[in-house]
């Protein structure tokens, strides 16, 4: 049995998406950075006793993508990347929260973009728990992995002169999550 983690209580938890954050970031062109954000972000965390017997689902809103520049959100909305008019949601459903130190954990599940479903590692840490304004208790998280996209069909292959690719394969994830106990 896996202790919680120090503030963090037993119960169902709902993801509260005006206060979390799901972030990529790819290379473009081999040199720099470009970092965009995934909307409409929704889910509930089931927290047992037993931190390792606990589960979480989530999903976002592909639509939403947004990296301030609308023209690439466009594309990226398209059937190169996305797919979000046939594929609007991009799911996560957990399948195990391993290592647990302290507020620092693996959770492992599936990821679902493009209607691809691929399992995907989490480096997670659990950041405290508080009561807000408004006599609700919250609880933060934050998770880290890094992708594939071509894993999940987003075939893009522009390359330059020489030879890599104008966008990244490895696609980098950061979440933050803020949930709100149920009562």
């Amino acid at each position: 049995m896996s202790t919680l983690p120090t503030g963090l209580t037993a119960g169902t938890w709902n993801i509260d998406g005006a206060h979390s954050d799901f972030a990529f970031t790819a290379r473009h062109a081999g040199v720099s950075k470009v970092r965009g954000n995934i909307y409409g972000i929704e889910g509930v965390l089931q927290i047992a006793e037993d931190f390792t017997a606990s589960s979480v689902r989530a999903s976002a809103d592909a639509a939403t993508v947004s990296t301030a520049n609308e023209q690439r959100d466009e594309h990226l909305k398209s059937g190169d990347f996305f797919l979000a008019s046939e594929h609007p949601q991009i799911t996560f459903a957990s399948t195990a929260i391993t290592g647990v130190d302290g507020p620092e954990f693996t959770l492992e599940g599936t990821l679902t973009l493009r209607g691809v479903e691929r399992p995907v590692s989490f480096k997670a840490e659990f950041n405290g728990a508080n009561e807000d304004p408004y006599g609700n208790t919250v609880a933060g998280f934050s998770a880290t992995t890094a992708i594939s996209r071509k894993d999940f069909g987003m075939s893009f292959d522009a390359k330059l002169p020489g030879g890599d690719l104008l966008v990244s394969d490895k696609i980098q994830l950061a979440i933050e999550i803020e949930a709100v106990k149920q009562a």
